[in-house]
């Protein structure tokens, strides 16, 4: 399965670029991981740029309001999209003011990685890592919470 992450804006924080950076070398060897970058805009003109990326994804928004999983959980999650066949996943992350309503109600699911707002550079380091990590326990790695 392909993983999409559209993010607004290249990070600028050097934490950010170095996190990312790691978590792009990593995840090579496991799947086909791509992160892109959309330039930041209106809310409504990010939406539609977000939107019309992901056609054709399992849209998932990145958002506060979302479903908060443990790594298993969504691990789980992600094996349930793999037997539904499900070739492209996406996940958006929105820019500082969050996604619009439109953009959530476009999408199949929104998750949380925690119920705090989350600087999106942040964020999208959270979410890398949490992409390795199932990554790695499909292949097979142990997981030390077990």
């Amino acid at each position: 399965m392909q993983t999409l992450i559209l993010v607004v804006n290249k990070p600028a924080l050097a934490y950010a670029k170095a996190g990312v950076a790691f978590y792009e070398e990593r995840l090579r060897p496991l799947g086909k991981v791509e992160v892109r970058y959309l330039r930041e805009g209106g809310a409504s003109d990010v939406a539609e740029a977000m939107l019309r990326a992901s056609e054709g994804c399992l849209r998932i928004a990145m958002d506060e309001r979302g479903q908060n999983m443990s790594t298993r959980q969504l691990e789980a999650k992600w094996r349930e999209w793999q037997m539904r066949a499900v070739k492209r996943v996406a996940f958006l992350i929105g820019p500082a003011d969050g996604h619009t309503e439109k953009l959530r109600a476009s999408c199949d699911w929104t998750l949380s990685l925690g119920r705090h707002t989350m600087q999106h550079e942040l964020a999208l380091v959270a979410l890398m890592e949490q992409v390795y990590r199932i990554h790695t326990l499909l292949a097979g790695s142990p997981y030390h919470r077990d």
